[in-house]
Parts: structure tokens; C-alpha cells; sequence
């Protein structure tokens, strides 16, 4: 099994660029270089391009995937970045931001000890898939409301 990284800190900074980029719902794959992201929202064609693909035939609508790949360098850098930008502490922390879900599910996967595998993240809902220390594959389906409650303690935590 590969070395346990802190998926807290390298959920939360991914996060942050998903979170900038408008990412909302996505699926992402952990190899050994890094992540890929599959961004599972509709993005458009531009104007010019939607013209050409209708004269060729496509339906209208018909959308590109958009894909993300961030090699762990990058990762580390998007961390360091967001911890010199990141706001005075004693300011209240929303549970429903990006780059806090991704490091609550992170800070989750820590204390389970396990390997990620793959996240896709929906609206309401998160599939997690790892690995554990015996090398067993597990995956859990879970509303992201049952992420609160752990989301809650590991503030209270981190203001000690």
C-alpha cells in the first residue's frame, strides 16, 4: 500500500481551485502523481463552436467535459498559497464551502487511516472509495449533511 498523505490539507486546497473555477459536482480519482478531476457540470461550447458542431450536425446542447489534473507539486504549492491567503482566525468557518467539505472528507480518510481511491461529489451527496490498511477496497455513499457533526469537532480542534 502507497504511504497515507494528509488528504485534509490536499482535499482543502483542491477545493479551493474547484471552488474558483465554479466546480461543483465532480468526480475524482487519486493516482500516484496527483489527481484527476472529471468536473461534471455542463459547460458550453463557445458561441463560434456551437455554430460549427449544429452545420455538423450535433444537437444543440451538447457539452464538453472539462477535466482538471493536479500532480502533487501543484497540490503542495495550492496549499502553501492558500495558507498565506487564508483569513485571521476566529472567523466563523462555513461547513458549505468546497475546500471545507473536502477537508472535512479528508480529515475523515486520515482518522480511518485508509488510501483514497476515488470521490465523486455530488450536490448532497459524496461516494467515497479507499483502500484500508489491509488492503480491502470499501466504498461509502453518504449525504454530505452526515460530514457536519465531524466537520463541527474538527474546529472545535484546530481553535485550540
Amino acid at each position: 500500500m502507497a504511504a497515507i498523505r494528509r488528504y485534509d490539507e490536499e482535499l482543502r486546497a483542491i477545493g479551493q481551485a474547484l471552488d474558483a473555477k465554479g466546480v461543483t459536482a465532480f468526480e475524482l480519482y487519486k493516482l500516484m502523481t496527483g489527481y484527476y478531476i472529471k468536473d461534471l457540470g455542463e459547460h458550453s461550447a463557445p458561441s463560434d463552436s456551437t455554430i460549427r458542431n449544429w452545420l455538423r450536425g450535433h444537437r444543440y446542447g451538447d457539452t464538453e467535459s472539462v477535466t482538471y489534473g493536479f500532480e502533487l507539486k501543484d497540490v503542495d504549492e495550492l496549499s502553501k498559497s492558500g495558507r498565506a491567503r487564508r483569513s485571521k482566525s476566529g472567523q466563523l468557518t462555513q461547513f458549505r464551502d468546497l475546500s471545507n467539505i473536502l477537508r472535512t472528507i479528508g480529515a475523515y480518510l486520515d482518522s480511518k487511516q485508509v488510501e483514497l481511491i476515488e470521490l465523486h461529489k455530488r450536490p448532497i451527496t459524496v461516494r467515497l472509495a479507499y483502500r484500508d490498511k489491509s488492503g480491502h477496497e470499501q466504498i461509502e455513499d453518504c449525504p454530505l449533511s452526515s460530514f457536519y457533526s465531524f466537520f463541527l469537532e474538527l474546529n472545535k480542534k484546530r481553535r485550540r
